[in-house]
């Protein structure tokens, strides 16, 4: 159990709390949840819903999902065999690579990733094999992807949109993905809990929908990136007959189920209408253009993310001695005397070396949150920028 430790996101939140710092480091938002979910998880609530559910999820949820999942995939999904609602993603993550691993097989992480996808591997018995992508657009190529491939390799772990890149992969990293795949017959596992957050027009699409991919596809998202509800704990899976027979008795042996109520909200968020998606992605929009003009601003360097709700940025051109530290430190120097959080960007790395300079920001916040951190980097930036030079 020494191979992995406690979650550096979570480490810099309570770092924040500790200092009372603005926390642009953990993903979550600090804006209120739409009321007709509320409403609908206070009735779920009222009505008597607090008991188990069936494992695999509650009955209108999985057929609200199977409904929408047949119409992005393609394929029949029937939501008695082929959907599992789970404690959020992670869950989902954990028993996935548990159910189509065995001991000392290998699974493909592209890197930057979040971090709890190589304690998911470890968990799993497995060996986590780790491609380092770079800035500043962190492409996949079919070489990097020949060279990780072994004998032993069972599995490649895709998270799109990214966290923390902001990529959105196109169709030849798409088509390189599919080629290792399908040659060297592993599955994929597809980390899709940012499928509504685009920018730019882009829209997703779901690797279990290309014809060749269907059968060795397990697809996981979720609702809490979404609908602005994180603490739920609402992820779930899709995944043809063999896969999911496999997946669900270690969901049943590890939660038993998702919370009932929130289930049952989870069919009310399902249903909004889509001008609650267009509502949410104008508002996304402006807050990532509030996010790299402040980043600009202050003298970090930063991309414009093309999907989820994160900023990979480059501190080393800061006129400040604090540039030239590693990003442990210089996060840890943000969040304790700048008074913002952030993430090191060497921390979604398992290699050395990468990820140096680098700091990540999370912007599913408030105007006035962004605006306050605005006002915090430029008043603590400025300040030392000029103790610096007296």
């Amino acid at each position: 159990m020494t191979q992995f430790h406690e979650s550096v996101i979570r480490d810099m939140t309570r770092l924040a709390l500790q200092h009372n710092a603005i926390n642009l480091s953990q993903g979550f938002p600090d804006f209120g949840t739409e009321q007709a979910i509320v409403e609908a998880a206070v009735t779920a609530v009222r009505d008597g819903l607090n008991q188990y559910t069936i494992t695999w999820g509650y009955p209108p949820l999985r057929q609200k999902l199977a409904e929408l999942y047949s119409e992005r995939l393609g394929w029949s999904v029937h939501p008695d065999r082929h959907v599992t609602v789970t404690c959020g993603v992670t869950e989902a993550i954990v028993i996935a690579m548990m159910a189509v691993l065995n001991p000392g097989d290998e699974v493909i992480i592209l890197e930057p990733a979040h971090d709890n996808f190589r304690p998911a591997a470890i968990m799993a018995s497995a060996v986590p094999v780790a491609i380092p992508l770079t800035p500043p657009d962190y492409r996949i190529t079919p070489e990097m992807l020949a060279t990780a491939v072994t004998p032993h390799t069972r599995a490649l772990l895709l998270n799109t949109p990214h966290n923390p890149t902001g990529r959105v992969w196109d169709a030849a990293e798409l088509q390189a993905i599919t080629d290792v795949v399908l040659k060297h017959d592993l599955v994929l596992i597809t980390d899709e809990i940012y499928d509504r957050i685009l920018y730019d027009g882009r829209s997703h699409l779901s690797p279990g929908s290309l014809p060749a991919l269907r059968d060795c596809t397990i697809t996981i998202s979720g609702l809490g990136k979404t609908f602005a509800v994180t603490g739920w704990r609402l992820g779930y899976v899709v995944a043809p007959d063999e896969l999911m027979a496999a997946i669900r008795p270690l969901h049943d042996f590890t939660s038993l189920c998702a919370p009932t109520p929130l289930q049952a909200a989870g069919v009310a968020a399902l249903n909004l209408p889509a001008t609650f998606y267009e509502a949410s992605t104008a508002a996304y929009h402006e807050r990532r253009a509030l996010m790299m003009e402040i980043l600009l601003d202050t003298g970090f360097q930063a991309t414009p993310p093309q999907g989820a709700y994160y900023i990979m940025a480059d501190y080393r051109q800061l006129p400040i001695p604090q540039a030239q530290l590693p990003p442990m430190a210089f996060a840890r120097w943000l969040t304790t005397e700048v008074g913002v959080a952030v993430v090191p960007g060497d921390s979604f790395y398992s290699l050395p070396g990468f990820g140096d300079g680098l700091v990540r920001f999370a912007f599913p916040k408030k105007r006035e949150t962004l605006e306050e951190a605005a006002r915090m980097l430029a008043k603590r930036l400025v300040q030392s920028q000029r103790l610096n030079q007296s």
